[in-house]
């Protein structure tokens, strides 16, 4: 107990480190965002009712899944979710990014832009934008980026709030991108489920209510990172209206733009992904360390450890944590929680495995950073300087929001 309240204290001092203003910090949001965290956290945790309402409202991202393979498996067959013409082997070893997942980007920009045609996404952005402002002092397009994050991508996400975009500050900016990398997508809800499910039952459960515990954590970390320096919000003085003449006309321009940000993120992924590849194949040159080669996650695995440490992962497991940390960093969160699923039994205990679920579960990785940086470059060209200098930072921000729910949680167990 003692050891995951010092390391959530310790979380905010590498997180104040890391700031680009800190005289600017706002206490109040430190504490505000501190007691909304845990007060989301213990609702979650320790009242069913609302867990349940949760997983029932994650059905209506199912609902456009499976509308989304109804036309993958249309289109590209069992690659893209229908049948398959073999028996698979393991859990997840048929499922493919690129015709599985990514074409729900060209679904939620034609949807989103038949809503803004029909000014349903407006009225819920001035909504959102009455109740945040006097609780976190964010504004409602940012607050609806930000929900949305919990149950979309990271690029769906942005999507909804579009027109928005090039008015959000700085500040703002980094919010959406920390929170996009600090939660991760219904899409791949059931699949890391079904993997973790052997080794903690109720998995579904936890990993959607890590992505919601995430969210508050990542408006605190990134209000730390980039404060908020003149109250700006990203619908102050814009009336939205869509350019479409009519509902088959958003959805044909909604389409369109669609299909031009799943060409950017499809590029960014893979070249981000490659240049892992290439650097780990270029540190594979240096004299192995403890039998194994060198990598970008082993690396990284040992700088965790102190992190680990703070959210309350005992000495004795601590390298065991930093490295599933360092994988999912390096690599994506799917391969850590696989090596999570296959450790020894005894490597971590029942409360370091619940951590670490928590602690892992968001899309801070090197080939998220491909997706996010081509999808809101896509929307918002005009800043695209300013999103690529945002990006590390934005991995950085997104996985200590992560590892701060994992403390959270430890904290409650």
């Amino acid at each position: 107990m003692i050891q995951s309240f010092s390391g959530l204290l310790g979380l905010i001092f590498i997180t104040w480190l890391f700031s680009e203003n800190k005289k600017k910090i706002s206490l109040k949001n430190i504490v505000t965002g501190l007691v909304l965290q845990f007060a989301v956290a213990v609702i979650m945790l320790k009242i069913p009712f609302f867990s349940d309402l949760i997983l029932y409202l994650n059905h209506a991202v199912d609902a456009l899944q499976k509308a989304t393979q109804a036309g993958t498996s249309f289109v590209f067959g069992y690659l893209g979710g229908g049948p398959l013409p073999f028996v698979e082997n393991s859990p997840g070893a048929s499922w493919t990014l690129a015709f599985r997942a990514l074409p729900l980007i060209l679904v939620v920009s034609a949807l989103s832009a038949l809503l803004f045609y029909w000014k349903i996404i407006p009225v819920i952005v001035r909504g959102f934008s009455i109740v945040l402002q006097k609780t976190m002092d964010i504004g409602g397009a940012l607050g609806l980026g930000v929900a949305a994050n919990i149950f979309v991508g990271m690029v769906e996400a942005p999507i909804i709030i579009a027109p928005y975009i090039n008015n959000l500050s700085r500040s703002e900016m980094m919010t959406l991108m920390i929170s996009g990398m600090a939660t991760i997508s219904g899409t791949v809800l059931v699949l890391y489920a079904s993997i973790l499910n052997p080794i903690l039952p109720g998995a579904i459960g936890h990993i959607l209510t890590a992505s919601i515990i995430s969210a508050p954590a990542a408006i605190l970390i990134s209000r730390i990172m980039i404060p908020e320096e003149k109250g700006h919000h990203g619908e102050d003085g814009l009336a939205i209206k869509s350019t479409a003449s009519s509902s088959m006309d958003a959805v044909v321009k909604g389409t369109t733009d669609g299909i031009n940000l799943l060409i950017s993120v499809v590029a960014m992924l893979l070249v981000l992904v490659a240049l892992v590849s290439l650097t780990n194949q270029i540190l594979s040159f240096m004299p192995e360390a403890g039998g194994e080669p060198i990598t970008l996650q082993r690396i990284l695995g040992f700088i965790m450890w102190p992190v680990v440490w703070l959210m309350g992962i005992p000495a004795g497991e601590a390298y065991t944590a930093s490295s599933l940390m360092g994988t999912k960093t390096i690599l994506n969160e799917f391969m850590a929680y696989i090596q999570l699923a296959g450790l020894p039994e005894g490597a971590l205990s029942p409360r370091s495995t619940i951590i670490m679920t928590y602690a892992m579960c968001g899309f801070a990785n090197l080939g998220s950073l491909g997706i996010l940086i081509g999808g809101l470059v896509s929307i918002a060209p005009a800043r695209k300087n300013e999103i690529v200098e945002l990006g590390t930072k934005s991995i950085i921000g997104g996985t200590l929001a992560t590892c701060m729910t994992g403390t959270v949680v430890g904290l409650l167990y």
